[in-house]
């Protein structure tokens, strides 16, 4: 049992606690504004992006001289699974969801014969994945010293899956953040980035195809745009992922400073029950101990 010292040593405790957990869930409410109106400014552009990359991609078809970033290898025997996560935790389970869809999705991918590479960005990410697939993950990507990710961040993610495209190191590359929806909502993502997939706007492609006509050619214009989407999209990956982490960091910290506000009540109620009886015990002992004189 308890003494009343450890009872208040604890109490104590808790109240630091509670008085940390406070504090980092109102810095991360603060950092949210800024990552929350970054990541919602970036996705017209994506998705922009999306829609006039589908443009000429339907123009120039299924031609031979189309560029193998939008085409393809020809196969899909080795997989690269870029997993973009935080590299702090205290974060709920952002890190875990994000690594637990790419996890299933290696296992599928394994499971029916494809090779399978794993790039992280972010140790959290690569802390979950490491005791299953050591032995196909590539070298991290440590973004731990950058305070605001900015557009040259992604874009020297983008050269380097780029470079091992262009090495024939893998076929094809999906990207795995979290999608911004609310404080209390973060969607775990997976999105094909090469080859692109175009199929959600063909409808406007094929609308639009009939209006335009480019200059220089289709292939060039491919040629530039579609390195530059791969960055565009990891770009916006890391953006919603640091909305995603502020956000979930703060519903962890605000659930743990409850917590401990309900275990400091607990603990004070036993520490008074506790005070009251030894009070009690002394008065009895008093009073026997003057009727026995």
């Amino acid at each position: 049992m308890a003494s009343l010292k450890d009872l208040r040593n604890r109490i104590a405790s808790v109240k630091a606690t509670q008085k940390i957990t406070k504090a980092m869930q109102m810095v991360a409410a603060a950092k949210l504004r800024r990552a929350q109106s970054a990541a919602e400014a970036a996705r017209p552009y994506s998705q922009r992006m999306d829609v006039v990359m589908a443009n000429i991609a339907t123009a120039v078809g299924d031609s031979e001289g189309a560029p193998k970033l939008l085409a393809g290898t020809g196969s899909d025997k080795v997989h690269l699974l870029l997993v973009a996560t935080a590299e702090r935790g205290l974060c709920g389970g952002f890190n875990s969801s994000i690594a637990k869809l790419a996890r299933v999705k290696a296992r599928e991918l394994m499971a029916s014969g494809k090779e399978v590479k794993i790039l992280c960005v972010g140790k959290k990410g690569a802390d979950v994945l490491r005791s299953e697939f050591d032995a196909i993950m590539l070298p991290i990507v440590d973004l731990r010293e950058v305070k605001h990710v900015g557009y040259i961040n992604a874009s020297d993610i983008a050269k380097q899956v780029l470079s091992m495209f262009d090495k024939e190191e893998f076929d094809v590359a999906t990207l795995f953040y979290s999608e911004f929806q609310s404080v209390i909502s973060q969607i775990p993502t997976a999105q094909q980035i090469i080859p692109p997939q175009i199929a959600d706007v063909e409808g406007d492609a094929d609308s639009a195809a009939t209006l335009y006509d480019y200059e220089p050619d289709e292939n060039e214009i491919l040629a530039d745009l579609l390195p530059r989407n791969v960055a565009v999209q990891i770009f916006r990956a890391l953006l919603e992922n640091a909305a995603s982490e502020q956000g979930a960091r703060m519903s962890a910290m605000d659930n743990a400073t409850r917590n401990a506000g309900e275990m400091i009540d607990k603990l004070t109620q036993t520490f008074n029950r506790r005070r009251q009886a030894q009070i009690t015990t002394e008065l009895i002992e008093i009073i026997a101990g003057a009727e026995a004189l």
